[in-house]
C-alpha cells in the first residue's frame, strides 16, 4: 500500500500551459548548470515533480516493455505525459546548448553574489518538500523523519565540503561515469549534479565541452546521464509512493545541508570565511534570491491546477 501518495495530474496540452512547461525546464536546466543548485530543488518549487517523476518511471517501463511484453507497448506509451515530458525538455534543452556559457563565466567571475543569490533560492525552497508532508503521517512517523532529516543535512553538509583541481583532458570513462551520478541531482532535491562535477574537478571540461558544442564529449556525457537515470528513477519512485513522509523530510535535509555549498565567502578550498566588505550588496542578492523563490511558491500554490 501506498502512504497518501496523490494523484498524479495530467498536461491538458494547452498553449499556454506547454510555454509554462517549456520555462519550467528552461528554469531546472539552469539549475543544474550551477553549482550547488539542484535541478530537483527547482522541479519542486515549479510544481511539476512528483509529475516528471512519474512519467520518468512510466518511460523506463516502456523500454522494459519492449523487451518482455511489446503487446502492451502502444498503451503504455499513450499513457506518459507527453505534454509534459516534450516542453519540459525542450526547455531543458534549449537552456544548456544557450546559457552553459554564460552561467559559467557568471559563477567563475561572481562567485559571492551566484552563491548569495542561489543560497536565498535554495534555503527558501526547503519549505517546499516540508508542505508535501502529510502531517497526520508525519507525527507517526516523527521519530524516523527527524533524524533522517538531520542525517541527510549533516551528510550533505560535510559532503558539500570537498573539492578537487580541474582536470585537464579527462577520459571518456571518467566523463561516462561522472554523468551517471551526476545526473541524479536531476531527480534527488538538495543534491547539486553542477556541484558534483566541481568537486571531482570535472565542471570546467563538461561546461567548456558544451559551450564549444564537442559533440564526442555530450554524447558520452549523455549516454552515462541515461544509465544513472535509468539506475536510479524508479528507486525513488517507489520511495516516493510507498515512503514519502520519509522520502520528502530526507529531501529537506539534503537542501538544508548544501546550503554550506552556497555561503558566498570562502575559501577556493571551500574553507568557510567570515563576511567581507561586500556584506551589504550580498546579502541584498541573498534577499533577492529567497524572493524570487518564495514568489513562485505563492504562484505556483494559487495557479490553476490542470483538471
Amino acid at each position: 500500500m501506498s502512504e497518501h501518495s496523490p494523484v498524479v495530474t495530467r498536461s491538458t496540452g494547452n498553449p499556454i500551459e506547454v510555454l509554462v512547461n517549456i520555462i519550467r525546464g528552461g528554469l531546472i536546466a539552469l539549475a543544474e548548470l550551477v553549482p550547488g543548485v539542484s535541478g530537483g530543488t527547482i522541479s519542486l518549487v515549479v510544481g511539476i515533480y512528483e509529475r516528471a517523476l512519474h512519467a520518468g518511471n512510466q518511460l523506463l517501463d516502456v523500454a522494459k516493455s519492449i523487451v518482455i511484453d511489446r503487446a502492451s507497448v502502444n498503451g503504455k506509451l499513450k499513457a506518459i505525459d507527453w505534454w509534459l515530458l516534450i516542453p519540459v525538455g525542450i526547455g531543458m534543452a534549449a537552456t544548456v546548448l544557450g546559457m552553459a556559457g554564460v552561467m559559467h563565466d557568471f559563477v567563475e567571475n561572481h562567485p559571492e553574489v551566484s552563491r548569495g543569490l542561489f543560497l536565498g533560492m535554495v534555503a527558501v525552497s526547503i519549505v517546499v518538500p516540508i508542505s508535501m508532508v502529510d502531517k497526520v503521517d508525519l507525527r507517526k512517523k516523527l521519530v524516523i523523519a527527524v533524524p533522517m532529516f538531520i542525517g541527510a543535512a549533516a551528510l550533505t553538509f560535510w559532503g558539500t565540503g570537498f573539492t578537487s583541481a580541474e582536470r585537464n583532458d579527462p577520459s571518456m570513462l571518467i566523463i561516462f561515469c561522472a554523468a551517471a551520478v551526476a545526473i541524479c541531482a536531476l531527480v534527488l532535491p538538495g543534491v547539486s549534479g553542477s556541484f558534483f562535477l566541481l568537486a571531482v574537478g570535472l565542471y570546467g571540461p563538461v561546461i567548456g565541452a558544451i559551450k564549444d558544442r564537442d559533440i564526442s564529449v555530450i554524447l558520452v556525457f549523455g549516454l552515462g546521464a541515461a544509465t544513472g537515470l535509468v539506475l536510479f528513477i524508479k528507486l525513488l519512485d517507489y520511495l516516493m509512493v510507498n515512503h514519502r513522509t520519509i522520502t520528502l523530510f530526507t529531501m529537506a535535509g539534503l537542501m538544508l545541508g548544501s546550503l554550506r555549498a552556497l555561503w558566498p565567502w570562502q575559501s577556493a578550498s571551500s574553507e568557510l570565511l567570515a563576511p567581507g566588505d561586500n556584506m551589504v550588496k550580498i546579502f541584498g542578492f541573498i534577499a533577492l534570491g529567497a524572493v524570487i523563490v518564495a514568489a513562485t511558491i505563492i504562484a505556483e500554490k494559487y495557479a490553476p491546477k490542470p483538471a
